[in-house]
């Protein structure tokens, strides 16, 4: 091996070229509709039902994002906490978030866990007639770093399958969330999706060329997202945190536009104590002019329409793929 170069482990591990450069400090003018400064997007996470436990066959419990400090997971017994955390998430935080929302008209995507919806129904039916865009966030909410392609390939479809099944059509966007290096290839061969939101790498969309045609990436954020806030017992950090991102985004926009993800969870925002700092930032934005507040499948189309890909950039697929 060249430890200088690393040629030798380049050769050797397969997946999408790395891009460090991006739009090299020249982004393209997004056009967003009515000449807006900014596009924002709300994300609720609904994951409850499809998180690790050993009623699903996993090995151990669950252990991320909850109110347990430091938790671990529990092999092959029950966490009667963590479940019954998550299940917070979908009795209660749910409709807390969707009556939020609802009440001052403010729209959102779902990415949606297969599991999940299956075993919600209600939850499923009032995001459809919410008119929310509901993506795709994988069957389980599990870490898909070492599952088999075999295995990946057949949860991405068992996802689709049930959602034109509950909510009448498939999904047009996927976040995978624990992505591994094949992923976005299963992605792009399944050949239905708009997008997909498995990277932070930008405040812009952008074209993929890695997998045989132009892929879409519609960035997400793990920073203006309540998982960061897990552990405060008051809202109003979360607010103070997303009124400064989005203050500086706001300012930027003048001249160059971008777009901003806010990340939220049920069982996390969706606690009255959370949720009026959530609630404090829709006000605040919603006083604002010039905001695009969209659902990521509008960017997809937007970017689709107005941004078209550079087709002399696909790279051919590695026959080893």
């Amino acid at each position: 091996k060249n430890q200088a170069t690393g040629d030798l482990l380049v050769m050797s591990i397969s997946g999408p070229v790395r891009d460090v450069v991006g739009y090299a400090g020249n982004p393209p003018q997004p056009m967003w509709p009515g000449g807006a400064r900014l596009a924002l997007n709300f994300v609720v996470n609904y994951e409850e039902g499809g998180e690790a436990c050993i009623l699903h066959g996993d090995q151990a419990s669950e252990h991320l994002l909850s109110e347990i400090v430091g938790a671990q997971p529990i092999v092959g017994t029950r966490h009667m906490n963590m479940e019954s955390l998550y299940e917070y998430g979908s009795r209660a935080g749910f409709w807390r978030l969707l009556e939020a929302f609802k009440r001052r008209n403010v729209t959102a995507t779902v990415f949606a866990v297969g599991m999940a919806l299956e075993k919600n129904p209600a939850a499923a039916a009032a995001m459809v007639e919410a008119g929310w865009e509901i993506a795709s966030h994988g069957y389980r909410w599990i870490d898909y770093q070492h599952v088999p392609p075999e295995v990946e390939r057949e949860h991405i479809r068992k996802t689709v399958l049930v959602h034109e099944r509950l909510l009448g059509e498939r999904p047009l966007g996927i976040y995978q969330g624990k992505p591994n290096a094949q992923t976005r290839r299963l992605v792009v061969e399944e050949g239905g999706f708009l997008y997909d939101s498995d990277s932070y790498a930008d405040d812009l969309p952008y074209w993929n060329y890695s997998f045989g045609h132009p892929h879409l990436i519609i960035p997400y954020t793990l920073d203006n997202n309540d998982m960061r806030f897990a552990q405060a017992l008051e809202g109003d950090r979360f607010f103070h945190y997303l009124r400064d991102a989005f203050d500086t985004l706001y300012a930027e926009g003048e001249q160059h536009p971008k777009m901003m993800s806010v990340g939220l969870h049920c069982r996390v925002v969706g606690r009255p104590g959370r949720l009026a700092g959530l609630v404090k930032f829709l006000d605040y934005v919603l006083a604002k002019r010039g905001v695009w507040i969209c659902q990521r499948v509008d960017i997809a189309r937007h970017w689709h329409a107005h941004h078209k890909p550079d087709f002399s950039r696909i790279q051919a697929l590695p026959a080893h793929l």
